[in-house]
């Protein structure tokens, strides 16, 4: 792949950026991540605490490309068939015909998916992983570009399900929306002070979203780099070989092959977004806790010694040897 290539599409996925932070104040590491899953594929779990843009950003997103968009708000008395469809008697022909749901668009957001108990997040599971939904025993494909972006709120609030280990996983990263500086609040306030938001322009096609994805796939990555996430990924299953005994007793079970493959996408990602035809060892590190955080399930003493996955990944980061 020639370096003007990847040049021309780091240019247009910085435009898309740009669109982004004209609604959105600062949150560079979230952004930055919507438009590595935009370039893999992937899924994104977006959590953090009510008001700190995380369906202001999704949006923003969705109207910086000329794609569909449709946004499920998850609540309790929310049904399968609200997502996906269903069928309908339709009294002119006297005949059943589906009534396709809102997840047939291109970028769907989830809003506040942990608010839906797990039978509603279940009715995702087809379309995350097969781009496919079945309704009444007739399988329908999804359109491409297709990605789920949901947000949650933490665990720890009222009135929240946990999703399901098989749901998280199919999740390409979980991204940690944390508080604003003071400067960049200030900010927030003088823009939501407008009365009149400048629109956000659509900058980026169907089309291009998925020719980029293609010359993603064509960026370079070492064997000793492939060799590098493998052992990343491992270290999470088999702490003692890497020196990390300590972690035994504080990871349940470590990170699916899943791991593997979204870590060497986003790493390409990143790289691509960088404006290189290769990746580096930075590339791995920065996604990493992303990719690695909620696919880890901590013990109980984990939890009893106040160990997250965070200070997990930053340990197996520090001593796994990078090439």
């Amino acid at each position: 792949m020639e370096q003007a290539t990847v040049a021309s599409g780091s240019r247009l996925l910085t435009t898309v950026s740009q669109s982004v932070h004209e609604r959105v104040v600062g949150q560079n590491e979230a952004v930055e991540g919507l438009l590595v899953a935009l370039l893999t594929g992937g899924h994104i779990l977006l959590e953090g605490l009510p008001g700190l843009a995380k369906t202001l950003m999704v949006r923003t997103l969705a109207q910086a490309l000329h794609t569909g968009f449709r946004r499920i708000q998850f609540t309790p008395d929310l049904l399968p068939t609200d997502i996906v469809g269903t069928p309908v008697f339709d009294q002119a022909t006297g005949q059943f015909r589906v009534q396709k749901g809102p997840i047939f668009s291109n970028i769907i957001l989830a809003d506040e998916i942990n608010r839906a108990p797990p039978k509603v997040q279940a009715a995702l599971l087809e379309a995350m992983e097969e781009r496919q939904v079945t309704i009444a025993g007739e399988t329908y494909q999804l359109d491409s570009p297709f990605m789920v972006l949901a947000t949650q709120n933490p665990v720890e609030l009222h009135g929240t399900y946990p999703l399901a280990e098989a749901q998280l996983d199919r999740f390409a990263l979980k991204l940690e929306i944390g508080y604003p500086s003071r400067e960049e609040e200030k900010m927030i306030v003088h823009r939501v002070a407008r009365t009149d938001p400048a629109p956000i322009s659509a900058v980026a096609t169907a089309e291009e979203i998925i020719t980029a994805r293609e010359e993603v796939s064509a960026v370079h990555l070492e064997d000793n780099l492939l060799d590098y996430i493998v052992e990343l990924t491992f270290a999470t299953r088999e702490p003692a070989a890497f020196g990390l005994e300590d972690l035994e007793d504080l990871i349940e079970f470590g990170t699916s092959p899943r791991a593997t493959i979204f870590l060497t996408r986003t790493a390409r990602a990143r790289a691509y977004l960088k404006g290189r035809d290769y990746v580096m060892p930075d590339d791995i590190k920065a996604m990493a806790p992303s990719v690695l955080r909620h696919r880890l399930r901590t013990t109980y003493e984990a939890d009893a010694r106040g160990v997250g996955s965070e200070e997990i990944i930053r340990l197996i980061l520090n001593t796994v040897p990078s090439p």
